[in-house]
């Protein structure tokens, strides 16, 4: 178990990488049996990031590139397994598979509100994923993986403001082939994929790649008695490839995936995870956990997450349908002195499913699995390129236009669980002062003793008596009537046009000096509408009937009436909408480009300069609690109806965020030869308008963030609205990532690869912050950004693997023994950074062994993923719901005024297994 505060130092992690290459070190180089498509003859991979091949010791941007064997070796079916690779990226996902997140130097956007696009896009043979958790998928079988780093706009079709993945699949072969392989490993897992490809005819060759795979999960539903994070799914991919002439050629693919799981599960944190939590779980000092335990919640279920049991409510469930898929056409035409590149892609992509929100025993919120909560995407792309050379080769030019329609749909169907009622009322009940705790009864309608409860509640000498306390001690009987209430169908669709032109030219100064330029040009439209259904009218009936209370001059009726509609109705911003539509629309356009000077200082050895403006564009927020964000609250709930603010239509600009904006540096050196190559780049990156994607227990808060060059005195770090505002003049960047990259590889023989890399990435929030470009004061919510790590963003990480493979004599047999780990610094998994959401620095390590036959026709396998069994969290979270009330006796001055309880997603346990293969 690893423990919070036993930290190692940058220096340490980098110390211990160092140490680790004596027994790994990513094989990025090819494998000793034989030549790969993507590689050079001196064993280079070749690359297309800048849209012309080339080795990757000769493209002067930051790239990682990771072939096939590669791939195979480490076990990477899906981008998420790029990170033991590649160690300037992480991925990871959320609540579901559909909110996976990529980040590179730290910069990333949370995936959990689809109205965000992704500040690292990911393409897939050129095609470009809506969002980057599309992308977590079986990739079938795949020639390599570019991973480019820093904003993109100008070689691929859509922009990026933090870099991008690049996934290029195998194309169909004239020469008739196939593969098969099988696993089996723990938790039944099984595993089988396969690919056949051959010529139909002399012009026109195809391929077609599948896998299914199907695994028990490793969290244990204790009330359910099931499995749950279990996998289900299957992938199939058909393509053409036709040649009519060396001057063109025509490839269209055609793919289908289909996930049908139970994901995902979380866990409570407790103090052994993270000492910060402290007393927090205790019944004894925090009263919510003592409310959670008199309705139901196991304490155990409040400590050893490790164990990974978990306790769902009967009848709810994590299922999920996700299904994927679409078409995609390249055709290449070469004219003589220039090449023209046609990309047409068509993409549908839909993942709902169900819920136990609370991740509790007791029944707080649920979604039903019925097939009203969704998010769906329908995409449609063309890029266009042409390229060539001109004045003798002195001017490689290149020219592109890229659109692209999407439509995304989102529905839901969140709803208060069958005990929410209950469950709100002793959330307020228990947090009441000692002298009032007498009233507490958990058994009872409003959580209180019979007669004597209400009668205490309405007294004189508590609520001032009268009618205003009347209507509260009412107020705590009506919430029991809440429960299985809420969302009946929210739509919110979004319908985005994107539209742009782009070059990106190399003119040779010298032989050895070369200057990039590039620029881009990009329109963004999109349109907004939503409609609200919802069956709640206990919480409108209530709101209104505590008007009086909520203005009352007596201060305890106000933070009751305030509890009763804040806690209990959640700020009543649901049932108010009920049958209310809004609609908006929002065009945006944006200059960005590239300049790079390059200089071949030796034949192996290239040094070189850029600066990027890169962009991400901006839109809306898809959580209907943001219209209200700006009502000053009473008693802390915004009690300010939609109707008397001008009704909800005129609110909508509330969803609305900018656009995300980015200057980077980078200066670098590559050399590269067979034996030994060797890449570092310095980069800094200033990011203005940074989207940052919060849950807050409730609600996800949207926030672009910015600096202030002038002091705010600490407003922006109080718990207050009001305070922190900066004036216009004064507003810059947000967000500063800047730091180095080192990756080297080193073949010895052509048997033996190793290679290591290693990230330090300073990415930070500036020392004063602001909410938006205007200089409205941050969010109270994230006070403690300022000046900090960006959450899931290590200081350091380090990355190292071997690979050998010696021949067995002369039988024609060879054996494999790989290795690779992942070394990453401590940083925190929350987005606002509460030190409870901290993961502490640990290791990942992997490893095959096996034994081939001649030319590979063969192989037997043994593997481990997460070879030591590493217990770390994926992202941790402030828990829906469940915070407590502000008299309880346990306090942290993180968090004042109320006692949230955290939970995680956990990433995977050790798994273990044997994989066979065969090709022919």
């Amino acid at each position: 178990m690893m423990r919070y505060f036993s930290r190692k130092t940058g220096l340490q992690v980098l110390a211990a990488a160092t140490s680790a290459l004596a027994l790994c070190a990513p094989a990025y180089a090819q494998d000793a049996q034989g030549q790969a498509e993507d590689q050079a003859p001196d064993g280079e991979i070749i690359v297309t990031a800048t849209r012309r091949a080339d080795t990757l010791s000769n493209v002067p941007i930051a790239i990682s590139a990771v072939n096939a064997q590669s791939l195979q070796n480490s076990g990477a079916n899906d981008i998420r397994q790029l990170n033991q690779l590649a160690p300037s990226l992480l991925v990871s996902s959320t609540g579901t598979e559909a909110n996976g997140s990529a980040r590179i130097r730290g910069i990333g956007t949370v995936g959990d509100n689809p109205g965000l696009e992704s500040s690292v896009a990911v393409f897939i043979d050129g095609v470009y994923r809506s969002r980057s958790g599309i992308g977590l998928n079986e990739l079938g079988e795949i020639e390599r993986v570019e991973v480019l780093r820093g904003p993109q706009g100008t070689l691929f079709g859509r922009n990026a403001s933090a870099g991008l993945i690049h996934v290029i699949s195998k194309k169909p072969s004239f020469e008739f082939g196939g593969n098969a392989e099988a696993t089996y490993g723990n938790y039944n897992y099984w595993r089988f994929a396969g690919g056949i490809t051959g010529p139909i005819s002399e012009q026109l060759a195809a391929r077609i790649d599948g896998v299914y795979s199907k695994r028990d999960g490793f969290y244990h539903d204790v009330i359910n008695n099931k499995d749950v994070n279990n996998r289900d799914r299957y992938f199939v991919r058909g393509q053409l490839l036709w040649e009519p002439s060396d001057a063109t050629s025509v490839r269209l693919i055609g793919d289908y995936s289909r996930k049908s799981e139970e994901c995902c599960a979380a866990v409570y944190i407790d103090n052994t995870y993270n000492p910060t939590i402290g007393g927090l779980n205790d019944p004894a000092q925090n009263n919510i956990v003592r409310v959670l335990r008199d309705l139901g919640q196991p304490i155990a279920g409040f400590s050893d997450p490790f164990s990974r049991n978990i306790w769902v409510n009967a009848g709810r469930t994590f299922h999920s349908l996700t299904t994927d898929g679409g078409v995609s056409m390249e055709i290449n035409q070469e004219f003589g002195g220039a090449k023209l590149t046609s990309i047409t892609g068509y993409r549908e992509y839909k993942s709902g499913g169900g819920s136990d929100t609370d991740y509790s025993a007791v029944d707080i919120l649920y979604r039903a699995d019925d097939g009203k909560a969704y998010r769906q995407f329908k995409t449609f792309s063309q890029e266009l390129r042409l390229q060539g050379s001109a004045f003798n080769d002195k001017l490689d030019w290149l020219i592109g236009g890229f659109l692209a329609n999407e439509k995304l749909t989102l529905s839901d169907n969140l709803k208060f669980g069958n005990q929410y009622g209950r469950f709100a009322t002793c959330r307020i009940i228990s947090g009441l002062p000692a002298s009032l705790s007498g009233i507490y009864s958990p058994t009872n309608a409003g959580c209180l003793v019979p007669v004597v409860g209400p009668a205490t509640i309405a007294s004189p000498q508590v609520t001032g008596g009268g009618a205003t306390g009347a209507a509260i001690a009412a107020g705590f009987a009506s919430l029991d009537g809440l429960n299985n209430l809420g969302s009946t169908g929210d739509i919110y669709r979004q319908t985005s046009n994107n539209y742009a032109i782009f070059t990106h030219n190399i003119i040779s100064l010298t032989d050895q000096l070369k200057l990039t330029l590039g620029a881009r040009y990009t329109w963004e439209k999109k349109d907004f509408d939503a409609t609200f259904a919802n069956n709640n009218t206990v919480c409108t009936a209530l709101q209104s009937s505590l008007t009086s209370a909520l203005s009352s001059s007596n201060a305890t009726a106000r933070t009751l009436a305030g509890a009763l509609i804040g806690l209990g109705c959640q700020g009543n911003a649901t049932a108010e909408l009920n049958g209310v539509s809004i609609n908006s629309k929002r065009d945006e356009s944006q200059f960005t480009g590239t300049a790079v000077l390059s200089y071949k200082v030796t034949p192996n050895l290239l040094a070189y300069a850029s600066f990027s403006k890169g962009y991400k564009a901006g839109g809306f927020n898809l959580d209907r609690s943001a219209l209200k964000a700006p009502i000053l609250p009473i008693a802390g709930v915004p009690t300010t109806t939609f109707a008397a603010a001008g009704g909800a239509q005129s609110l909508v600009g509330n969803l609305q965020f900018d656009p995300e904006i980015v200057n980077a540096y980078e200066v670098g050196f590559k050399y590269g030869s067979r034996p030994f190559s060797l890449s570092v780049t310095g980069f800094r990156q200033e990011f203005k308008n940074f989207q940052l994607n919060t849950f807050n227990g409730s609600v996800f808060l949207v926030q672009t963030v910015n600096g202030c060059t002038s002091s705010l005195a600490g407003a922006d770090r109080d718990a207050s609205a009001a305070t922190g505002a900066c004036p216009v003049k004064d507003i810059g960047y947000g967000v500063l990532s800047q730091g180095i990259e080192i990756e080297s590889a080193i073949n010895p023989t052509r048997n033996l690869a190793f290679n290591f890399g290693v990230t330090y990435a300073s990415t930070k929030y500036r020392d004063d912050l602001v909410g938006n470009k205007s200089g409205a004061p941050l969010d109270p919510a994230l006070r403690l950004l300022p000046g900090r790590q960006l959450s899931n963003a290590p200081i350091w990480v380090a990355t190292s693997s071997a690979s050998w493979t010696p021949e067995i004599g002369n039988s024609g047999l060879s054996a494999l023994f790989y290795i690779d780990g992942r070394l990453t610094d401590n940083y925190n998994t929350g987005s606002d950074l509460f030190p409870q959401k901290g993961q502490d620095s640990f290791m990942l390590v992997n490893a095959r062994v096996g034994l081939r036959g001649p030319d590979q026709k063969w192989a037997v396998e043994f593997w481990a993923q997460n070879l030591f069994d590493q217990d770390y969290a994926q992202v941790a979270f402030n828990t829906p719901f469940q915070a407590g009330g502000t008299s309880a006796a346990f306090a942290y001055p993180d968090f004042p005024g109320g006692r949230q309880l955290f939970s995680a997603f956990l990433a995977e346990p050790r798994t273990y297994g044997v994989t066979l293969r065969g090709k022919f």
